[in-house]
C-alpha cells in the first residue's frame, strides 16, 4: 500500500537531489515510490536535508531535499510505501 507524502518541486540533476514539498511525514529508512508520466522509481530514503542540515524526520508542510538514485521530474508525485 502507498500513501502520498508530497510532490517534487525542483530537481538538482548533477547531484541527484529532488526537492520535495511534503503533505505528510517522511523519515530516513522509509521506502518511497516516485511516480509520474515518465517516472517509476522505488527506493529507500538514505538521507533527508532541510536548509543544508541532515535530519532524521520531516513533517507535513516542510520542504526537503532527498537523494534519488534514478531520474525523476518536477511535479512527480512521491508516495511512502507502507506494509
Amino acid at each position: 500500500m502507498e500513501v502520498r507524502v508530497g510532490n517534487i518541486s525542483h530537481i538538482y540533476k548533477k547531484i541527484g537531489v529532488a526537492i520535495v514539498d511534503l503533505s505528510d511525514s517522511l523519515q530516513v529508512g522509509d521506502t518511497i515510490h516516485v511516480s509520474g508520466l515518465h517516472t517509476d522509481l522505488t527506493q529507500k530514503v538514505d538521507s533527508i536535508q532541510m536548509e543544508h542540515q541532515n535530519v532524521q524526520k520531516a513533517e507535513r508542510g516542510q520542504c526537503i531535499g532527498v537523494k534519488v538514485t534514478g531520474e525523476v521530474r518536477e511535479h512527480d508525485l512521491v508516495f511512502k510505501v507502507v506494509d
